[in-house]
């Protein structure tokens, strides 16, 4: 954790939180000390132990700056596995990703859905472990569709990439994307079937690659958000 973050007005950490382990047995923290703190998509500053007691700690914040900017990118990422899901959205909030849209597409497995990781709010864990390893406050809002056609319709940005290693495709290393904002599609292991292939074309996606080779969708994601911020002038 590069900075430890609470719900606003949060100021007690019970022992059994992550947070107030991590205090104790990472930060080696005591009574009076102060560590880098942030309220969840607001402001970020200082937070001082005014107490550490067997059933938790006992702090008070004092803003600074707002840390909560996040860049005007888009990820449109379908279904996959959960721990690997698990990852990306990790990395995607950590590297400041602004929305990620995650639909249920055609050749995907409808399964994914009932796994822990939505079921029982798993992945709000997960995007503030990633916010907390960017050092920032802001946090990726997450939209779970069963569908491409709705993910397509909730998406909005000035420019809209479909990653896709199809021959002649423009690499997304040579896109202009400064000034505007950004939606990045990325697909299943075993891809887009025709038909969303057709609903990225209608909705005005340009097909663009990251390379000749075949990439797991993690890494996809990875190696396309960095990619596009970068032509995004912000990394």
């Amino acid at each position: 954790m590069n900075i430890i973050l609470l719900k606003d007005g949060e100021l007690f950490l019970p022992s059994s939180d992550e947070r107030a382990k991590h205090i104790r047995k990472v930060l080696h923290l005591n009574e009076g000390d102060s560590f880098r703190a942030g309220i969840v998509n607001g402001m970020r500053g200082k937070a001082r132990i005014e107490a550490m007691e067997e059933r938790g700690i006992r702090l008070s914040f004092t803003a600074k700056d707002d840390g909560a900017r996040l860049y005007p990118l888009t990820l449109i990422v379908a279904q996959v596995r959960p721990i690997c899901m698990r990852r990306i959205l990790r990395e995607a909030v950590s590297m400041g990703v602004r929305k990620l849209i995650l639909p249920v597409s055609d050749l995907g497995e409808k399964s994914y859905l009932g796994a822990s990781l939505y079921t029982e709010g798993e992945y709000e864990n997960i995007l503030l472990d990633g916010a907390m390893q960017s050092g920032f406050t802001g946090v990726s809002a997450v939209s779970i569709t069963q569908s491409l056609d709705d993910a397509i319709a909730e998406a909005d940005g000035d420019v809209k990439i479909l990653l896709d290693n199809r021959e002649g495709a423009m690499s997304l290393s040579e896109a202009v994307l400064a000034g505007n904002s950004v939606v990045l599609a990325i697909g299943p292991e075993r891809g887009w079937s025709h038909r969303e292939v057709g609903l990225f074309e209608r909705a005005g996606y340009s097909p663009m690659l990251i390379g000749k080779r075949i990439l797991r969708t993690e890494t996809a994601a990875v190696g396309g958000t960095l990619l596009a911020l970068s032509r995004m002038g912000f990394v």
